[in-house]
């Protein structure tokens, strides 16, 4: 296959799976099993490609957030993001330099599928009993904000965990009700977490002196294809949960943590 179609591929599967709490890391481990592995720049970058088209999707609330900063609302909203951010930003380099991060091959990855399957059904059972009793909740609390931040870390030391995945399900279990509110604030989060994100990777390969080393014409090819396929997947998702659970991607999970751990080296 022509390098820039197996860049589109993999920009396209990464679009499709980054915002649906199935793990794009998951996806792209079978893509690459035959395509061929790429770079750590290359898959941060097109996660960035993803978030992109989050920030057109949310250009209106980001917009409204940022001129209504006097408002105590958007004040206390917008608060609390940075807060979000701040938790992962501290979290994620301490994880760096303590060097805890497992490796993204077969055996963790469909496990952190299969558990985080069984996590997103007992999170939205228990929430959805939160919500019978208390009604419907979208309030980002503090603990929330702070949750939520803990769990974008968490998703980056354990591959296969889907940060869109942890972010919601912390989000519900901590008390925010609404499907729409924890995954509007996840969502949101993401967007200075995987632009820094590709920044650190970007800093780090100019520091190696690998930046010449890398194929940018295959990197913007995924890049723009990853945030095309991005923005209609998340607007079908947020057409999605407005009226459906999240079951039927947790049992997405199990089948294709049981599909890796059955089909593809253990060592992959």
């Amino acid at each position: 296959m022509h390098p820039y179609l197996e860049a589109i591929l993999l920009g396209v599967i990464e679009g499709i799976t980054e915002f649906l709490p199935i793990s794009s890391t998951g996806h792209l481990l079978i893509a690459q099993h035959w395509l061929g592995a790429r770079s750590d720049l290359f898959n941060v970058a097109i996660q960035a490609g993803a978030i992109l088209a989050v920030v057109a999707i949310y250009r209106q609330r980001l917009w409204n957030l940022l001129i209504g900063f006097r408002e105590p609302a958007n004040r206390d909203y917008g608060i609390k993001l940075g807060t979000a951010f701040a938790v992962t930003a501290v979290g994620g380099l301490l994880v760096k330099a303590l060097g805890w991060e497992l490796p993204e091959t077969v055996t963790p990855v469909a496990w952190a599928l299969i558990l985080g399957g069984v996590w997103m059904i007992a999170a939205e059972h228990f929430a959805a009993k939160r919500a019978a009793v208390l009604g419907e909740r979208e309030t980002i609390t503090w603990t929330v904000a702070i949750l939520v931040g803990i769990a974008q870390v968490v998703a980056g030391v354990f591959p296969g965990t889907s940060r869109s995945g942890a972010t919601i399900f912390v989000a519900l279990l901590a008390g925010t009700t609404s499907r729409m509110a924890a995954t509007e604030f996840a969502f949101l989060v993401g967007i200075p977490t995987m632009f820094a994100a590709t920044g650190y990777e970007l800093l780090d390969l100019y520091k190696d002196g690998g930046i010449g080393q890398e194929d940018w014409t295959a990197l913007s090819v995924a890049f723009v294809a990853s945030a095309v396929t991005a923005f209609i997947s998340v607007k079908w998702l947020l057409r999605y949960i407005q009226s459906h659970r999240f079951t039927a991607f947790a049992v997405y999970r199990f089948a294709l943590g049981a599909a890796l751990l059955l089909w593809l080296p253990a060592g992959e």
